[in-house]
């Protein structure tokens, strides 16, 4: 995994899948591009189904120090 985005890129894509007025096609193309630039392999957990409530850097930054297990 190779980031190619910066952080703040990042945070401001996920506010973009937050706010409910997005259509679905373009948040599901959204949550491909993080996929591709985070290694959390449940990422749309985090965002959708998270019972803590998450701030969008707080997701960013949660996805970005994700470690395997056998990596830690």
């Amino acid at each position: 995994m190779n980031s190619k985005m910066t952080k703040d890129e990042l945070i401001k894509l996920v506010e973009q899948i937050c706010d409910p007025k997005l259509p679905d096609e373009l948040g599901s193309k959204y949550i491909d591009i993080l996929k591709a630039n985070v290694p959390h392999p449940a990422l749309s957990d985090l965002i959708f189904w998270d019972f803590r409530d998450l701030t969008p850097e707080e997701i960013v930054e949660i996805a970005l120090n994700y470690k395997k297990k056998e990596e830690k």
